[in-house]
């Protein structure tokens, strides 16, 4: 097994640039997960590690081995595409094993590890069908077969589950993440989903137009966000962000149609900021109907009410700000019902107005 590190790696195509000096280190045995918007440059990052694009710039280290000029083939890493990439015109058995073929691994060894990658991903009865006769869920085991039968010291997951359905996504996710479980390889799954990343990794890395975000254990990154965009990106609902000035004092904060008051550690963390803008960060499971309980009090208007069976999310505007929040299936409001949103002060996350860096509270 090897860990990986990224050091400095940068992807240019000419002028464009699609990773800015990216500064990474995944763990030996570590579930990795990197994840954001389309165009952030993590597929790129994987294509890099795999050796299947050029780095522009930096180092990357597999184990403790430099392989900035080393060979895709020479890496020991295998890749799950997102679309199977299985040869059509072969059996599953001759698709898992095709690899090993071209590095003259002798035939019985080629049967053990075939026999044993299908034991472990329940594909034995599929191991004379073609390609063509395989589910989609089907086909996806089986590039993940041709992936474990070679014993690499990486697996690298290009957004595998993109082309299945939701049930199928959720199934498929369990059982990879008990697969990383059970081989303890090292992993590096890239995907844009963010219930896949925290549901997955050990450790998520989030970027955005090339630059790394953030890096940590999912919870932590739900629970203290680095920036306004990680706080947005990471949860569903989506993190409610809204705008407002600090009043002198640094105890209140005024929006434009509300007015909060700031818990003690929070008025310790902007003491000194003066009348500046920032931005008020709360989840939606921190926000619900009725201001007791020393809630924060803001009225607002119902717009939209999602039913998802055992709750719903009920969208709400305040003026200009939104705010979504999860209710009760058995008290759903009405779309224009005014209502009175309580906001736990204690669960309020701070970002500065013109940067969108967290603010971290002081204790």
């Amino acid at each position: 097994m090897a860990g990986v590190r990224l050091d400095g790696v940068a992807k240019r195509y000419g002028k464009q640039v699609v990773i800015e000096k990216l500064d990474l280190e995944i763990r030996d045995r570590e579930f990795m997960v990197l994840v954001g918007p389309s165009g952030c440059g993590k597929s790129t990052a994987l294509r890099m590690v795999a050796g299947l694009e050029e780095i522009s710039g930096g180092r990357i280290s597999i184990g403790d081995r430099v392989v900035n000029d080393v060979a895709p083939k020479d890496r020991d890493v295998a890749m799950v595409f997102q679309n199977y990439a299985l040869y059509p015109h072969m059996s599953v058995r001759a698709n898992l094993a095709f690899g090993l073929k071209m590095r003259d691994v002798p035939k019985t060894e080629i049967d053990r590890l075939v026999d044993g990658a299908a034991e472990i991903l329940g594909i034995g009865p599929l191991l004379d069908r073609r390609p063509r006769q395989l589910s989609g869920g089907q086909r996806q085991r089986v590039a993940v077969g041709r992936a474990i039968v070679r014993h690499p010291a990486v697996f690298l997951f290009d957004e595998p589950l993109s082309n299945l359905d939701a049930k199928l996504r959720l199934q498929m996710r369990a059982e990879i993440k008990k697969l990383q479980a059970r081989l303890e390889t090292t992993t590096i799954y890239v995907t844009h989903d963010q219930v896949e990343a925290m549901t997955m990794g050990h450790r998520i890395a989030i970027l955005r137009d090339g630059k790394l975000q953030q890096v940590g254990a999912p919870l932590e990154v739900y629970d203290r966000p680095a920036n306004v965009f990680v706080a947005q990106f990471i949860g569903t609902p989506p993190m409610n962000v809204v705008r407002a000035v600090l009043e002198p004092g640094g105890a209140r904060l005024r929006g434009a149609a509300f007015a909060l008051d700031v818990p003690p550690p929070l008025q310790r963390a902007i003491a000194g900021l003066g009348n500046r803008e920032l931005v008020v960060g709360i989840r939606p499971e921190h926000v619900r109907e009725g201001a007791g309980d020393g809630r924060l009090p803001v009225e607002a208007t119902v717009e939209i009410v999602e039913t998802l069976g055992d709750e719903v999310v009920v969208h709400a505007r305040a003026g200009a700000d939104a705010f979504v929040y999860k209710q009760e299936p058995t008290r759903v409001p009405s779309a224009g019902a005014r209502v009175v949103l309580g906001l736990d002060g204690s669960a309020l996350h701070l970002f500065d107005g013109e940067t969108e860096q967290r603010i971290e509270e002081r204790h």
